[in-house]
């Protein structure tokens, strides 16, 4: 039986180590924190899960909280210009529901479920130099680096070909909370994406966290503007009270669902930034071991798309079938890199390149396809889910040529 270790307790790490556990494989997962410290630490994310994601737990028994958590039946789109008035405001459909869950109840439910499976979980932080030791003594086949916000992360070199950023280019603010009123205008639970050009952007999402249903509140700020004031950590009755009244100033639509509201619990805050980054995918250690880096370890994308936790499901399947397909041989640095350029090529290089255009400025192609979406049920419906598979927008949302191709067969159709 083929021994893994993978490193790091989040969505990308415990998924694979539970699909490998339903192959056959001897799994140990290295977690800095048991499943009682997750549930009782604060906010890890926001998420929202679309379709092709959520298919890849499902294929193991993984989607626990379908019952529990809103169905998203779509998006809603609002431009708010000049600041404070909605100019655009497009309803999105989706084909198949998305969903969210915070992850510290996922997190935690996940780690109880790898033990229960016959996993074995190592409650300990890592460092480089373990990390360094672990390889060293050969115990393991393969070792996979999944803790993509921890001090790991410097083991893998920046690719500077496809790292087009050197700088964050937000400012991140979340806020769980209980009692929004639903959008009078679509009253379906829905992700709402609120853009204040130049500014920054309000999102909306519909949840499930540990003490049930709720909203996430979740500013993206355009660093040095107005709206970037999250430059050090507020205490989370400030953090909200900031949150509410730039929403009251700059998309009071959101602000007038908000009069009730109140934080989930006391540690439903987060903020911080991070540069979008690329990685190389392998690591050499000082002893001369290698590692392969997984998710957001080597992909780091902004959350403008909404892509993180997607993207890490895919990157998690992706590396299952590459494993099961090497069979008995070895796991090297070859197999290492086309591991990873499978997973690139499959998701990750379509869902970085459409995230790294939409922190810029829309350009005028963009807006006519948001333009002609507010007219047509149909693009809509088409720009919501490529948000499930983002591949789908290469030829028609990302360049001038492929927009006006589409829009053109939309007309004459």
């Amino acid at each position: 039986m083929r021994k893994i270790l993978i490193i790091g307790a989040g969505q990308s790490g415990l998924q694979l180590g539970l699909s490998l556990l339903t192959e056959g494989y001897d799994v140990t997962i290295m977690s800095a924190r048991t499943p009682d410290e997750i549930r009782r630490g604060w906010v890890m994310s926001t998420q929202a899960m679309f379709a092709k994601a959520l298919d890849t737990e499902r294929r193991y028994g993984l989607d626990l909280w379908q019952e529990q958590a809103p169905r998203i039946e779509g998006l809603h789109v609002s431009l708010s210009a000049p600041p404070g008035e909605r100019a655009l405001r497009i309803p999105c459909p989706l084909d198949e529901p998305a969903q969210s869950t915070d992850q510290r109840l996922k997190m935690a439910t996940w780690l109880e479920l790898f033990e229960q499976r016959g996993g074995t979980v190592h409650y300990q932080g890592v460092t480089t130099a373990d990390l360094d030791g672990l390889t060293r003594l050969g115990r393991y086949d393969l070792t996979i680096v999944a803790a993509g916000k921890g001090d790991l992360v410097g083991c893998f070199d920046r690719d500077p070909e496809l790292s087009m950023y050197s700088a964050p280019q937000r400012g991140l603010a979340v806020a769980y909370v209980h009692g929004m009123t639903p959008d009078p205008l679509l009253p379906v639970p829905h992700v709402s994406f609120n853009a204040v050009p130049g500014l920054g952007e309000l999102f909306v999402i519909p949840a499930l966290t540990l003490s049930g249903p709720c909203e996430i509140l979740f500013w993206e700020t355009v660093p040095g503007g107005p709206l970037d004031l999250w430059t050090e950590r507020r205490d989370p009755a400030e953090h909200l009270k900031l949150t509410l009244d730039l929403a009251r100033r700059y998309t009071p639509w959101i602000y007038e669902r908000c009069t009730g509201v109140e934080l989930t619990d006391g540690r439903a805050t987060l903020s911080g930034r991070y540069t979008p980054t690329v990685r190389r995918p392998v690591a050499e250690l000082p002893s001369g071991g290698v590692v392969l880096g997984m998710a957001d370890v080597v992909v780091a994308n902004d959350p403008i798309t909404g892509q993180g936790s997607n993207t890490a499901a895919k990157c998690a399947y992706s590396y299952l079938r590459s494993i099961l397909e090497r069979g008995d041989q070895p796991f090297d640095r070859e197999w290492m890199e086309q591991t990873f350029e499978r997973f690139w090529t499959g998701a990750g290089q379509a869902v970085t390149a459409w995230t790294n255009a939409m922190l810029q400025p829309l350009p005028p192609h963009v807006q006519q396809i948001l333009g002609a979406a507010a007219e047509n049920p149909t693009i809509a419906r088409r720009f919501a889910n490529g948000f499930s598979d983002p591949n789908d927008l290469t030829d028609w949302f990302m360049t001038p040529e492929g927009t006006d191709r589409y829009l053109a067969s939309v007309a004459a159709g």
